[in-house]
C-alpha cells in the first residue's frame, strides 16, 4: 500500500531520540502515531504545525492538530482505514497518513482537475468527488481543508485568484453532495507552493492541483480520550 507517513525532519529526529527506532520502524500508521504522541506530545505537533502551516494550510493543520498519547492512536486507527477507503475507491489520489491525519492530492493525473483557466468541474472530476463525499459521509467526524494550487503560468494576482475559484469549486461541489458547509475550509495559494518543478510541462501539470488536509473534529477528539479512560 502506497499510504504512508509524511517524513517530517524535525519530526522525525526528534522522536529518534525519544524513542526505539526499531520499534518505530516495525509498528504500523497508527501504532507510530500513538508513539510519536507519546514521546514528543501535542506541544511538538503544535510547534511543527505552526511552521509547517506558513507554507502549507493544509499539511499543517494536519500535523498542528495532534492529541498525541494513546487517544492519538485511537484517532490514527480511524483514518488508517479512512486513508484506505480514499485510496482504494479514487486511485489515482495520492493519499499521505500523516501523524492524526490524512493528506490527498489531485492533480490532472489523479480525476479532479480544471481545463486551463478554467474552474468548472468537469464530469471525470464529479465522479470522484461523488465518491470522496461518499466516504467523508462515512467519516462524519472530520473537518476538511481544501487547497487551490496553480503552476507558474501567468500573473502572480490571476493565479491566486484562479486557485480560489478552484477550490471554492471542490468545496461548494462537496456541500452539494451533502457534506456540511462546516466541516470545510478554503484557502488558496496560487502558484506560491509548487510540489514539481515549474519549468517542465510534467511538473506544471502535476502543481495544478487541489489538496485536502483531513482532521479530527472535536467529537473525534473527545470520543478518542474517553475510549482511553474506560
Amino acid at each position: 500500500m502506497k499510504t504512508n507517513l509524511k517524513k517530517i525532519g524535525v519530526a522525525l529526529i526528534t522522536v529518534a531520540l525519544l524513542t526505539s527506532c526499531e520499534a518505530v520502524k516495525n509498528s504500523n500508521n497508527t501504532q507510530r502515531g500513538a508513539v510519536i504522541g507519546t514521546a514528543a506530545g501535542a506541544v511538538l505537533g503544535g510547534i511543527i504545525g505552526n511552521n509547517v502551516k506558513k507554507k502549507n494550510s493544509a499539511l499543517g493543520a494536519v500535523i498542528g492538530g495532534v492529541v498525541g498519547g494513546v487517544a492519538g492512536g485511537v484517532i490514527g486507527k480511524k483514518m488508517d482505514k479512512q486513508a484506505q477507503k480514499i485510496e482504494s475507491e479514487i486511485p489515482g489520489a495520492e493519499v499521505t497518513r500523516v501523524g492524526e491525519g490524512i493528506d490527498v492530492v489531485f492533480d490532472e493525473n489523479s480525476g479532479v482537475y480544471f481545463a486551463t483557466n478554467q474552474s468548472t468541474i468537469n464530469a471525470k472530476s464529479k465522479t470522484n468527488l461523488n465518491k470522496l463525499a461518499g466516504i467523508f459521509k462515512e467519516y462524519p467526524d472530520t473537518n476538511i481543508i481544501v487547497e487551490g494550487h496553480t503552476d507558474s503560468t501567468g500573473d502572480d494576482s490571476y493565479n491566486m485568484s484562479l486557485s480560489q475559484k478552484r477550490a471554492n469549486a471542490v468545496t461548494n461541489y462537496l456541500v452539494s453532495q451533502g457534506i456540511s458547509k462546516s466541516r470545510l475550509t478554503t484557502y488558496a495559494h496560487g502558484e506560491t507552493l509548487p510540489k514539481y518543478d515549474n519549468g517542465t510541462a510534467e511538473g506544471r501539470a502535476k502543481n495544478r492541483r487541489v489538496e485536502l488536509g483531513i482532521v479530527a473534529n472535536e467529537k473525534m477528539k473527545r470520543d478518542a480520550q474517553n475510549e482511553v479512560k474506560q
